[in-house]
C-alpha cells in the first residue's frame, strides 16, 4: 500500500463531519470513571475471560469504587495475554491519547492508572465536547432512558431501547412473552433487560399473556408509549434461532397454553405474532421513525457468539417487503451473510446497513465489508460509523480504528484507479453525516 495515498485518505476522514448513530452513554457521566470504564468494556472483558480472568458477566453499570477495584484487580494479570488484539491496541490508543499514559497496565501501576482517569475527568463535559471534537463527532445517539434530565441533548439524539420481542435468550424459550408483559405493566420506557438474564431472576407481574387478544392489547400499549416525535429510531434484535412467518390465531392459542413446555416451535408462534403485530402498528408511524435492527450475535451464557443462518435472511426479507412504508436499518455481527444483505438492501429500497456491529468490529471483518458495502450499496442507505460505547473514551477509540479500516480500503481502490481523493471526500461526506441525516432525521 502506497504510504502517501493512505495518509491523504487518512487525513480527509479525519476532517469528515461524522455521526455516532448508536451509542448506550448515559447523559451526565460521558467521560470513563476510571480505569474501569476503559478496560473492562464489555468487547474487552470478553478476552480478558477467555485469557483466564474470572468474570465473564459485564461489570455493572452502577458499581461503586469497591467492584470496579476488585474487576481491575482480578483482569489486569490476563492482560499479557491480550496484547495481541486489536480491542486492546485500541484501549492503548486511548490511554495515550486521551491521558497521556504509554506504559503498559501491570499489576504493580494500574491503580494510579485508574486515580488519573478519575482525575482527568471531572470535568466530564468540557473533557467530552474536546474528545468529540477531535474526532470531528457532531452528534450521537443513545438510548432515550439514558437522557436523565436533558443536560446533554445539544449532543445526543434518542433511540427506544425497550423490548427485545425477537432476541432468544439463553434457556427460555417464552422470552418474548416476558418482554412484552413487562411493557404491558409499564408506565413508560424503561431500560431493557441484559441479554444475560437468568430466567429465576424474572420479577412477577400483574397483566400476563394468556391469549392472542392479550398481545394485540400489550403490543397497543407498548406503542402507545413511544414518544415518536422525541425518537429517530427504535431498536430490536432478530434471532436467527426463530423461524419468522404467518401462524392461525388457534396455533398461537394452543401455544400460549404450552407455555410452561415451550420449545422452539412454541418460541417462533409466540415471536411472529409480537412482531406482526408491532410492525403493523409502527408502520403508521413509518414517518416519525426508523426501525433498527441487530443480527447475527446469539445469547451465550456471558455475552454472545456470531451466528446466522440463511433461513433467517430470506425471512427478514419477507418482512422488510411486507411493511414498505416502514424503514428498516441492519446492524450486522456476522461476516459471512454480509453479501446476502447487501443484495436486501439493492432490492428492497426501505432497507439500508449501519456500522459494524460487536462481532464485526475488527479489522479484518470491518475491511472486507467497507468493500463490499462500498461496492454494491448507494452511499445513502448505508451509515459508515456507530461505536455501540459507554462511555465517550470508546467513541474516540473505535472512531481511530475504523478510520483505519476504511482508510486501506480507500487507499486501495485509489492505487487500482477505481476511486480519486475527491471521490473519497464525497463518499465520507456522506455515508459518515449526510446519510445519518436524511435517514434517521438528526437533529444538526
Amino acid at each position: 500500500m502506497d504510504k502517501k495515498i493512505f495518509n491523504d485518505v487518512f487525513k480527509i476522514l479525519s476532517n469528515c463531519k461524522k455521526i455516532d448513530i448508536h451509542t448506550h452513554l448515559t447523559s451526565g457521566r460521558l467521560m470513563a470513571r476510571g480505569l474501569d470504564d476503559i478496560m473492562l468494556y464489555h468487547m474487552v472483558n470478553s478476552e480478558l475471560y477467555s485469557a483466564g480472568s474470572a468474570y465473564g458477566d459485564r461489570v455493572t453499570e452502577d458499581r461503586d469504587e469497591e467492584e470496579a477495584e476488585k474487576r481491575l484487580e482480578e483482569a489486569v494479570p490476563y492482560v499479557p495475554f491480550i496484547r495481541n488484539t486489536p480491542l486492546y491496541r485500541t484501549v492503548r490508543t486511548i490511554l495515550k491519547d486521551l491521558y497521556d499514559w504509554s506504559d503498559e497496565i501491570t499489576p504493580g501501576n494500574w491503580r494510579a492508572l485508574h486515580t488519573c482517569i478519575k482525575n482527568s475527568n471531572k470535568d466530564d463535559k468540557a473533557r467530552t465536547c474536546e474528545t468529540l471534537d477531535r474526532c470531528k463527532i457532531v452528534k450521537l445517539g443513545t438510548e432515550i432512558t439514558r437522557r436523565a434530565d436533558g443536560r446533554d441533548d445539544d449532543i445526543f439524539d434518542y433511540a427506544l431501547e425497550w423490548a427485545f420481542f425477537a432476541r432468544a435468550q439463553w434457556g427460555q424459550p417464552d422470552i418474548a412473552l416476558f418482554e412484552l408483559e413487562r411493557a404491558w405493566n409499564a408506565k413508560e420506557p424503561e431500560r431493557p433487560v441484559p441479554v444475560t438474564m437468568k430466567k429465576e431472576d424474572r420479577p412477577l407481574f400483574k397483566k400476563t399473556i394468556t391469549s392472542p387478544e392479550n398481545i394485540k392489547e400489550a403490543v397497543a400499549h407498548y406503542c402507545s408509549l413511544i414518544p415518536y416525535s422525541d425518537l429517530t429510531a427504535t431498536t430490536q434484535h432478530i434471532s436467527t434461532d426463530i423461524r419468522y412467518g404467518t401462524y392461525s390465531e388457534d396455533e398461537l392459542a394452543l401455544a400460549l397454553k404450552n407455555r410452561e413446555n415451550a420449545g422452539k416451535n412454541e418460541q417462533s408462534i409466540y415471536t411472529s405474532a409480537i412482531m406482526a403485530e408491532f410492525l403493523r402498528e409502527l408502520q403508521k408511524h413509518s414517518n416519525e421513525i426508523v426501525f433498527q435492527f441487530s443480527i447475527g450475535a446469539e445469547a451465550l451464557p456471558y455475552e454472545s457468539g456470531a451466528r446466522l443462518g440463511q433461513d433467517t435472511i430470506r425471512q427478514l426479507s419477507d418482512f422488510i417487503a411486507e411493511y414498505p412504508d416502514l424503514s428498516f436499518m441492519c446492524f450486522n455481527a456476522s461476516r459471512h451473510c454480509h453479501q446476502s444483505l447487501c443484495t436486501l438492501v439493492r432490492e428492497l429500497p426501505n432497507f439500508s446497513m449501519a456500522g459494524f456491529w460487536w462481532h464485526s468490529f475488527f479489522p479484518g471483518v470491518m475491511s472486507e465489508m467497507i468493500e463490499e458495502r462500498l461496492d454494491t450499496i448507494p452511499v445513502n442507505r448505508q451509515c459508515g460509523y456507530f461505536s455501540d460505547a459507554y462511555s465517550i473514551d470508546w467513541v474516540y477509540g473505535k472512531n481511530e480504528l475504523l478510520l483505519t479500516q476504511y482508510a486501506r480500503v480507500f487507499s486501495e481502490k485509489i492505487e487500482i484507479g477505481q476511486y480519486t481523493l475527491d471521490d473519497v471526500e464525497y463518499i465520507a461526506e456522506q455515508i459518515f453525516f449526510e446519510t445519518p441525516i436524511k435517514l434517521l432525521s438528526f437533529s444538526i
